[in-house]
């Protein structure tokens, strides 16, 4: 019998999320310790030995440890031979991982200033110009988001939910509960509502957002 996975990382992570959602999907067991921001604290020589950028998640295997959130997603897929989250075929594989490695490099860091200054309200992010600045670019990435999502009609990938669903899944739900305005984005609200019939989106994904 495989053992739970333990996962280092606070609830309200969105990394974390990405993972704890990953593993209701594949149906493997975990338990979570609550590291982080008001919790264990990860800048340690402790926690940098299980990761040496002191961020979560973190998960245990049985030679060590994990970090980075997409790659742990991808380890759970493939632990579980679930080929439909992560297909085999090439091809098929790298389509998926574009959008997965699309979302960590590029849609990501748009949102980091708009999001440190809106919903952090840390005082280092507080130049009106920069926040404008991410607002937008962040808006822009979110329409290349839309216009594949008009193009497959259904899931990010193509026709199927996959793993690409799940990390661009978490991130929209931060673009969606940033106080900012938005554009109207069909193809993305109807994506939305098929995440939102998945009961690993409604428990980790959604954060509340209807």
């Amino acid at each position: 019998m495989t053992e739970p996975l333990r996962i280092l990382g606070k609830a309200s992570s969105i990394n974390v999320r990405k993972v704890l959602w990953t593993c209701r999907e594949v149906g493997r067991d975990f338990v979570r310790e609550d590291w982080g921001s008001g919790f264990q604290p990860v800048d340690t020589d402790a926690f940098r030995a299980m990761n040496p950028n002191a961020q979560v998640p973190v998960v245990q295997v049985a030679d060590g440890y994990l970090w980075e959130s997409n790659s742990i997603c991808r380890f759970l897929a493939g632990e579980a031979g679930n080929a439909d989250l992560l297909p085999v075929a090439p091809l098929a594989r790298a389509r998926v991982e574009m959008w997965m490695d699309w979302q960590a490099t590029e849609l990501n860091p748009a949102w980091r200033y708009a999001f440190m200054a809106l919903v952090r309200k840390s005082p280092a992010f507080a130049d009106p110009d920069a926040i404008a600045a991410g607002v937008s670019g962040w808006n822009r990435q979110m329409g290349i988001l839309e216009g594949q999502l008009a193009k497959t009609g259904a899931y990010v990938a193509g026709a199927g939910f996959t793993l690409a669903d799940i990390v661009l899944g978490l991130s929209t739900n931060r673009w969606k509960m940033t106080p900012m305005e938005r554009p109207h984005l069909p193809a993305v609200e109807d994506w939305w509502a098929r995440l939102r019939e998945r009961s690993g989106f409604r428990e980790f994904g959604a954060n509340g957002i209807p």
